[in-house]
């Protein structure tokens, strides 16, 4: 949820307002990670609306950072050790994670709780388009998500230890509650489609057969590193928002890509594209292929999730408004996600109506 296409990966000088005691640091990694050495250099990786996330540069390795924003959050935000807690039984269990190396909770080191994890190089895309890729690769790159998303959602959760990492049972009930709190926490101006869709959203979920797995919450192509050379994902990263719940979660979100209206979302759309030239299968299709992975039966296609990841969308979005609004949000780009709430809230209830609301 974070930065322009042509920023994805890219660094920039440690932003105002998130600077910490880098010789402090350097001295507790030596200490703390097996093989570091310095000198370290800092850099901020661009966009980062929630978790500051730096890379440290040393002579022989990079490593990636993450940290807690400064200031008063909301609570169960910015967990930086779930995050730490996902990704390590992940990598342990062979999925393509980047490896943990330490979670520090000493809030004297560099002033809040972080971890350190291994730099995996990679590229990102923002556009589902992928102009830079031929239609053999993004054929590729996209068998190669929709495996990574599957093999996730059959991890047996409770064997890695995570069986009380959420709760089971209700999950769509479960998140439009938490993101209708959000929204109103950080609520700035009247939106009235978020107040309609957070009445009508709970009793129209579809019926299905609700099954319990670990959920990225944020398993989007920009989320997710492919090969600097080859057309597979490298690595998934951004656990902030990992959980237990529904499959149904991360697979609709994720197949936003094909149904996000065009305009409400930097990251672009397929809607209008020619799918067979660009190599990219239908949602019918990858929808099918999940299928045929996981065992299960589902029907991501329905409006109703459209209008759910749109909701829930500008709920997160609404709550770097908030951050803004109370002068702990960094982002130089932060007046330009505020401007795509209201546009998020107006798709999300044309897809309501799509799906049945008054």
């Amino acid at each position: 949820m974070s930065a322009p296409a042509a920023t994805i990966g890219q660094t920039e000088a440690v932003v105002p307002g998130t600077q910490f005691d880098e010789a402090t640091l350097e001295r507790y990694l030596v200490g703390a990670v097996p093989g570091f050495s310095g000198p370290m250099a800092v850099d901020q990786f661009q966009g980062g609306q929630s978790n500051p996330t730096f890379l440290l540069t040393t002579p022989d390795a990079k490593y990636v950072l993450r940290r807690k924003p400064a200031g008063v959050l909301l609570a169960s935000a910015h967990a930086v050790d779930r995050e730490y807690r996902i990704t390590r039984a992940l990598f342990e269990a062979g999925l393509p994670v980047p490896e943990p190396l330490v979670l520090c909770e000493d809030l004297d080191v560099i002033g809040t709780m972080f971890y350190v994890m291994r730099h995996v190089p990679g590229r990102g895309f923002w556009d589902p388009r992928m102009p830079q890729l031929s239609p053999a690769q993004r054929a590729a790159v996209y068998d190669s998500a929709n495996d990574t998303l599957a093999r996730l959602h059959r991890v047996d959760y409770a064997a890695l230890g995570l069986g009380d990492y959420g709760r089971p049972g209700n999950y769509f009930v479960r998140q439009i509650s938490r993101w209708t709190r959000q929204y109103e926490a950080s609520r700035t101006v009247d939106i009235p489609e978020m107040d309609w869709l957070a009445e009508w959203l709970p009793g129209a979920i579809p019926p299905s057969d609700e099954r319990t797995t670990i959920i990225h919450g944020d398993y989007s192509f920009h989320n997710l590193l492919i090969h600097p050379t080859e057309p597979r994902v490298a690595a998934v990263i951004d656990w902030e928002l990992s959980t237990l719940g529904d499959p149904l979660g991360d697979l609709t979100y994720h197949m936003m890509e094909w149904f996000r209206p065009e305009g409400v979302d930097v990251r672009g759309t397929l809607r209008g594209a020619d799918l067979t030239a660009l190599g990219i299968p239908t949602p019918e299709a990858y929808a099918r292929t999940y299928c045929e992975r996981t065992g299960f039966d589902v029907d991501p296609t329905h409006p109703f999730y459209t209008a759910f990841n749109l909701f829930r969308v500008a709920a997160i979005l609404q709550g770097i408004a908030g951050r803004a609004r109370d002068g702990v949000q960094t982002a130089a780009n932060a007046g330009e996600i505020i401007q795509r709430i209201r546009p998020l809230a107006l798709a999300a209830w044309h897809s309501a109506r799509e799906a049945g609301a008054g």
